[in-house]
């Protein structure tokens, strides 16, 4: 059996191993340790790439921002700021026609600027919300799905801890991944917001009212948010104004809501040590994933795989458009079945090389050429350009056409294909690692494994799980819409950073 071949048949044994419920970070270590030891035949190369992939992996400065947004929720958590942010969305939305699950997406939205995991943001605000819901008469499977549905927005909107793993696996840019990040979770949260209108006017049992608050007591509330929009904008606007880096950020970030949740009382030594215990637990949860997929990625690599599977797409000549259409509905099945992070990990690495190799056209050079043309000529054309020289560039750019390399001299700008190219591939990696975020968190929310169902259902035994399927199917259809907008029009994800 050929390398290729070994590397090929290690995903239906991945897959096997999975499904006999294998933790999938053991799974894919063990897959690989005995797929190197067919491949190189024997034990020397697999015993060696163990001693240095654990290294390489935990030596990585990227990762440590992982418990640190993980610790910053935590202490969100106790500095109240979940309740804050309900309780003003609630002041606001509440007396609306399904206005108090409006109000839950979006304190679920602005708990996920502080927050960077689904699950935790799931459970904090189900624990906040839940109640609020039953109180004025939401439907068992309609308050659920509601709370379930917000919850995938902690992944979403910035910052992110799956973001992080994808920047880390496809060598990216935190920051700017962050900042694509910010309209597609906007845009979530508005299309949570739309489902759940539609649904209370299919089905207006469903939700109950509650009073309209006075303005004073409005104001009063929302003023008590200022501490999320504190470490928000102290967090995330330091990185993008460049104050630090995102792991600066992440620990600034931490320190932040810890001092908050101090002053509020909710930060004694019991629960500082309880989320220093629970952020270490969750924290070696996702090491040991990264880990098993960091070793089964570098068996891959060995055999092939990734490379070869790339090379066939392209020589194939298939649509770009067509393979990431594939690709998309490949997460949305999985995602049904697996967690976030684990689709992430084990799937990145195969995915990316072909869609790196893609041309989706999203770059042009001749209209990169004529943006720094211009800016050159507004700011004032050079000295000694001579008339027609300026005149033959203005009807270049006029007419779409690429500079010749005399008229890029005149203007002593160097934009290249290469440069062009590089731009593109960068553009495609961001484009596609936020489609791939958003793919992945429908399947927490997508019967019949969605991770964010279990947890909500598990704080509401009375709600049968099947009512909350029914109801979380609104959520799923607003997700998919979204989907298919971002493909479309990928510049709705790139906006920001152009």
């Amino acid at each position: 059996m050929s390398a290729l071949e070994v590397g090929i048949t290690s995903f239906p044994a991945l897959m096997i191993l999975i499904f006999l419920r294998v933790p999938i970070g053991l799974a894919m270590f063990v897959v690989a340790l005995v797929g190197m030891f067919i491949v190189t035949d024997g034990t020397t190369v697999a015993f060696g790439r163990l001693k240095s992939e654990t290294y390489t992996t935990f030596s990585s400065y990227s990762l440590t921002i992982v418990p640190m947004f993980l610790l910053m929720g935590h202490f969100a958590t106790l500095g109240g700021m979940s309740n804050a942010l309900f309780k003003a969305a609630e002041g606001w939305l509440g007396h609306r026609k399904g206005g108090v699950a409006m109000a839950s997406i979006g304190a679920c939205a602005g708990f996920g600027a502080i927050c960077g995991s689904s699950l935790a943001t799931a459970a904090t605000m189900g624990r906040v919300a839940l109640p609020e819901l039953k109180q004025y008469g939401y439907a068992g499977g309609f308050s659920t799905a509601t709370l379930a549905a917000g919850g995938t927005l902690g992944i979403l909107i910035p910052p992110s801890v799956v973001l992080v793993i994808y920047a880390i696996l496809t060598e990216q840019n935190i920051a700017k991944l962050f900042l694509a990040a910010f309209i597609p979770g906007l845009l979530a949260a508005l299309g949570y917001v739309i489902a759940i209108s539609i649904y209370v006017r299919l089905y207006p049992e469903a939700a109950g009212t509650r009073p309209r608050v006075p303005y004073g007591e409005r104001l009063a509330a929302l003023v008590q948010v200022w501490p999320v929009l504190l470490v928000f904008g102290l967090v995330v606007g330091g990185i993008y104004l460049g104050w630090f880096t995102p792991t600066e950020g992440a620990a600034v970030g931490a320190a932040g809501t810890g001092l908050i949740a101090l002053a509020n009382g909710g930060l004694t030594r019991a629960t500082l040590v309880d989320s220093f215990f629970v952020t270490a637990r969750s924290t070696a949860m996702i090491f040991f994933i990264v880990l098993g997929a960091g070793f089964y990625n570098g068996f891959l690599a060995l055999t092939q795989v990734p490379q070869e599977l790339a090379d066939y797409v392209v020589s194939q000549g298939f649509s770009p458009w067509l393979v990431l259409v594939l690709i998309l509905v490949f997460y949305l099945l999985f995602g049904c079945l697996m967690d976030s992070l684990s689709m992430i990990l084990l799937t990145i690495p195969i995915f990316y090389p072909v869609i790196s190799a893609m041309d989706f056209g999203m770059v042009n050079l001749a209209d990169l050429q004529a943006d720094a043309a211009m800016e050159v000529i507004r700011n004032g054309v050079p000295d000694g350009m001579a008339t027609d020289m300026l005149e033959s560039i203005k009807t270049a750019i006029a007419s779409g056409a690429e500079l010749t390399r005399d008229q890029m001299k005149a203007l002593d700008i160097r934009m290249t294909r290469g440069m062009a190219n590089r731009i593109e591939t960068e553009q495609v990696a961001i484009w596609f690692g936020i489609l791939v975020l958003i793919v992945v968190e429908v399947g927490l929310i997508t019967p019949p494994v969605g991770m964010n169902l279990f947890i909500i259902n598990a704080m509401d035994r009375k709600t049968r799980m099947v009512d909350t399927y029914k109801a979380v199917m609104f959520f799923v259809g607003s997700d998919l819409v979204r989907v298919v907008i971002l493909v479309a029009f990928p510049s709705i994800t790139l906006f920001l950073l152009r």
